[in-house]
C-alpha cells in the first residue's frame, strides 16, 4: 500500500499499535532526534516520512499528504514557523501539526504559528508522543477500547549522535551560520544528556545574542565535538 491508499483499506489501530495507517512526516535535521521518532513510529504502527530541510519538506508535501506532520522549529533553512502556518492553512488541512524543540520558549511560537501541540526534547516517552498524536486525531481514528499506557523509554542509535557531531564539526569548519550550528549543537546534547556540551553550544549561543561572543567560546566547542567524535563508535 502507499499513501495514496484509501483508510479503509488500511489496518485499523489496535491497543497495541494506535497509530496503525498513519504517515508521519518528520522534519528534522538531527539524525538522532529522527531516530527516535522513528522508533516511537515503529512501536506504534506508524509509517514515517522524514526531511531534514524546510525545502526537503515541501518536496515531500507535493507528492503526498501525511496524516501527522512534526516539526523541528529551528531548520538549516529558516525556521519551522514558518511550515507550521503553511500547513495550518493548508487545505485540506493536515489531521495534526506538531512543533518540537529543545528551547521551551519556541512553543509559544509554534503555537501561534498554528501548530496542534509541541514536543519538546529530548524526545524520549513513547506514551507522550502517542497522546500528543492520538489527542489531536478525530475520534473515529483512534483505537476503540480502553487502552495501556506504553512506559518505554525510547533510547535512539549512538551512532546517529555521531553523525550528528560529525555534521556540526563540518560545519564549524565551514560557512554555516555560528548561530545555527550552536543551536543544532545545543539540542543534541540536549537529546543525549551531554550537560558539558549544551553548556559550551549554550554559551556560543549567548555570546552571539550579547555580541560578546569570545573565540575561546568557539575553541572550546569545536574541541568538545571533536573529543566526542573520537571516542563515539563509528559504523
Amino acid at each position: 500500500m502507499d499513501d495514496l491508499t484509501p483508510l479503509s483499506m488500511m489496518s485499523a489501530p489496535t491497543a497495541r499499535r494506535p497509530l496503525l495507517g498513519l504517515t508521519v512526516l518528520v522534519v528534522e535535521d538531527s539524525k538522532f532526534a529522527c531516530d527516535a521518532l522513528r522508533l516511537m513510529c515503529l512501536r506504534s504502527g506508524a509509517r514515517i516520512r522524514r526531511a531534514d530541510c524546510l525545502a526537503s519538506a515541501r518536496r515531500h508535501l507535493q507528492v503526498y499528504r501525511p496524516s501527522v506532520a512534526i516539526i523541528d522549529m529551528g531548520l538549516p533553512d529558516g525556521s519551522g514557523a514558518e511550515l507550521i502556518e503553511e500547513l495550518s492553512r493548508g487545505t485540506p488541512r493536515i489531521d495534526v501539526v506538531l512543533g518540537t524543540s529543545g528551547d521551551s520558549f519556541t512553543e509559544e511560537v509554534a503555537r501561534a504559528a498554528g501548530a496542534d501541540g509541541f514536543l519538546a526534547k529530548p524526545l524520549e516517552s513513547l506514551a507522550a508522543f502517542q497522546e500528543a498524536i492520538l489527542s489531536r486525531l478525530p475520534v473515529d481514528r483512534r483505537p476503540c477500547g480502553p487502552r495501556k499506557l506504553p512506559v518505554d523509554t525510547i533510547k535512539p542509535d549512538p551512532v546517529a549522535y555521531r553523525d550528528d557531531l560529525c555534521h556540526a564539526a563540518e560545519a564549524l569548519q565551514g560557512n554555516t551560520s555560528l548561530d545555527y550550528v550552536a543551536r543544532f549543537l545545543s539540542g543534541i546534547a540536549l537529546s543525549a544528556h551531554d550537560l558539558a556540551l549544551q553548556r559550551a553550544a549554550d554559551s556560543v549561543t549567548r555570546g552571539r545574542a550579547e555580541g560578546k561572543l569570545l573565540n575561546a567560546d568557539v575553541v572550546r566547542l569545536r574541541q568538545l565535538v571533536d573529543a566526542r567524535i573520537a571516542r563515539e563508535p563509528a559504523i
